[in-house]
């Protein structure tokens, strides 16, 4: 039976229809990225928030002469206060880790779409500037109004006598009434600095693991538990160039919303006063802690939630 060869144009109509139900498939939808993201960051933040508030005590209280083993604050505040007291002001940021975390990768997967060559790749240089946009977004959006609360309600919490706050809605109240809303976004620059810094460098640096490992198992076949390591192990490198890459951003935001509240220079002062140089990467060893599992888990859950959604197999 004869067969009828193809032409140049029907070939390349063929070529080109397949390269886009492959980009197709790649785009995820707005609605999907929003709600896996928000699944993603409401996980890993109740996972990992003991190492936050570790953290945050350690840049606060870094004149002290505090301790910088996250394990070693976290069962200092145990035993005084009890188990309970390592989780102050986790609801708050649970509510705006499952918020930003849901912004960012709305924002990053929409900037992904435009930004995609054909086959919806990136470039790293692309992934990285996709990953910046979405962090300035997020700051704005959600996270410097929910990191304001939760970093004051930690200061509060050191002195429990004197405690002003009894609760995340307590505190924002409390200080909108006193200073006015403009307060609730106190240290704006310093955390869409950190924000955009974070996200440039997780996302980016996530995104060219994640092609690299691609190239090199391509046409292999693996099982799920394989992927699902492959991906937990990529978000967790990601997240350990993401600490020491951005950490003086995150100490100056730290320092400028504690319960005093301080502009960005003050923090910038306050830091080099207390500690000099160094100081500006206070609380790294907690924030690795945090980080390296936060990387794992919330890549790992938002790739399986919009798998799940879209009936893409990772």
């Amino acid at each position: 039976m004869a067969t009828v060869a193809q032409t140049p144009t029907a070939t390349a109509a063929v070529a080109e229809k397949t390269t886009q139900q492959k980009k197709a498939k790649k785009a995820i939808s707005p609605g999907i990225s929003l709600l896996s993201g928000g699944v993603a960051g409401a996980v890993e933040a109740t996972a990992t928030y003991p190492f936050e508030f570790a953290k945050t005590r350690a840049q606060l209280h870094r004149a002290t002469g505090g301790s910088r083993n996250p394990f070693a604050v976290i069962a200092q505040v145990a035993r005084q206060d009890g188990v309970g007291a390592i989780y102050t002001g986790c609801s708050t940021l649970i509510i705006g880790t499952a918020f930003k975390a849901g912004v960012r990768f709305l924002s990053f997967d929409s900037i992904r779409n435009l930004l995609a060559d054909q086959n919806g790749k990136l470039s790293p240089a692309r992934g990285i500037l996709a990953g910046m946009a979405a962090g300035c977004v997020e700051s704005v959006v959600a996270v410097t109004p929910t990191e304001r609360i939760k970093t004051a309600l930690i200061d509060d919490a050191r002195s429990p006598g004197a405690k002003r706050y009894n609760g995340g809605m307590h505190a924002l109240r409390t200080i909108i009434a006193e200073r006015g809303i403009k307060e609730v976004y106190r240290g704006l620059a310093s955390t869409t600095m950190k924000q955009a810094a974070t996200s440039a460098v997780r996302m980016g640096s996530y995104n060219i693991l994640k092609e690299v490992v691609a190239d090199k198992r391509k046409g292999k076949t693996t099982s799920a538990t394989t992927d699902q390591i492959i991906t937990f192990a990529t978000g967790a490198a990601a997240g350990t160039v993401t600490v020491y890459a951005t950490q003086p951003f995150d100490t100056i935001k730290t320092r400028a919303q504690g319960a005093q509240g301080q502009s960005t220079m003050e923090a910038v002062s306050s830091v080099w006063r207390d500690s000099g140089v160094k100081g500006f990467w206070s609380g790294s060893t907690m924030r690795l802690g945090r980080l390296v599992l936060s990387g794992g888990i919330v890549f790992s859950v938002y790739e399986n939630v919009a798998a799940l959604l879209t009936g893409n197999k990772q």
